[in-house]
């Protein structure tokens, strides 16, 4: 079990987005649900937080109120092995939500995501600093990224 998990605050909709997010995961499932009880600040009886995994990740989605909103100060970072994998998380999150540059969108309930090839962190960090220059410019080119195009950029075809 890891010791640190985002806890995610939604104003009444936590236990939807944690379904959602289980959705989208092929490893995902919700490990349990609390309920307010009469003592708590929610009626007795309603969705006060989700605890829920995604590709072994924990999360947990509570229902905070209307204080606190997301902001891509913090966004959930997928690193994809294919281009699939990609279009996967792309479209799945993208439904509902809004696409941002550079492989960035936020979701339906505000969350910010970054959907990138795995490859491309070491393509940006090539010591062939032309290599690297020509990828991070045609990476803040686009909006999904294409990880295709992305490599023959890098091998400079």
């Amino acid at each position: 079990m890891q010791k640190i998990s985002p806890c995610l605050w939604f104003d009444g909709n936590a236990e939807e987005a944690a379904n959602f997010y289980v959705s989208v995961f092929k490893s995902a499932r919700i490990t349990e649900i609390m309920r307010h009880t009469e003592s708590s600040p929610g009626p007795a009886g309603s969705t006060l937080a989700v605890l829920f995994e995604l590709e072994g990740e924990d999360f947990m989605a509570l229902n905070g109120g209307p204080e606190f909103k997301f902001t891509p100060a913090i966004s959930m970072f997928i690193k994809c092995d294919t281009q699939a994998e990609i279009d996967h998380y792309w479209d799945k999150l993208l439904d509902g939500g809004e696409a941002m540059a550079c492989g960035w969108l936020t979701d339906r309930y505000g969350v910010t995501w970054q959907i990138a090839p795995r490859r491309l962190l070491t393509m940006l960090q090539d010591p062939d600093p032309v290599k690297a220059d020509r990828t991070m410019k045609a990476m803040m080119g686009m909006i999904k990224l294409d990880l295709p195009t992305l490599q023959k950029v890098y091998d400079g075809a």
